[in-house]
């Protein structure tokens, strides 16, 4: 069901799992919710009863997550961008999103167990690199491209060497 007023909502192909992703992530955020599962009915090309799709809410937006089986495959083409007030935050979400399968990958970017990319990206990140004083958002940037979870203090650290 989509929400009276949102003509654009993001719409997300899964094989098999739309139901099991939308929990999943409607768990790690607040202000989230199962909106509405719609089912597979007689003669689908799923079994009777299995999850089509999954309406869900992240932080008031809302999203679809499909099930179309493997004819299209996730890329880093389209990611889901988290901010982060403190490294507390980033730490939470970047650990739950690895947890059981994910892959972690390069500044600030992961693939959670169902293989959607997301970026978990502190507020200090986009200060550090826009610094008005460009060789401290140069040795910003370069401690960044090493690290694969953001490290706020290690960036202030290195911005202020």
């Amino acid at each position: 069901m989509i929400q009276p007023g949102n003509k654009v909502t993001p719409f997300i192909w899964f094989d098999n799992q739309a139901e099991a992703a939308a929990n999943f992530y409607v768990s790690l955020f607040g202000n989230s919710r199962m909106v509405d599962v719609a089912r597979w009915g007689e003669g689908a090309p799923f079994p009777k009863g299995s999850a089509m799709s999954a309406t869900f809410e992240l932080d008031g937006r809302q999203f679809i997550a499909f099930n179309g089986g493997p004819h299209f495959k996730f890329s880093e083409a389209f990611s889901m961008f988290v901010t982060c007030e403190d490294q507390a935050e980033v730490d939470r979400y970047w650990n739950a999103l690895v947890a059981d399968g994910g892959s972690p990958g390069q500044c600030a970017w992961l693939k959670d167990k169902f293989g959607l990319s997301w970026q978990i990206v502190p507020k200090a990140l986009g200060r550090l690199l826009s610094d008005p004083d460009a060789a401290r958002a140069g040795r910003a940037m370069k401690a960044m491209m090493q690290m694969t979870k953001i490290d706020v203090a290690e960036l202030e650290r290195v911005a202020a060497a």
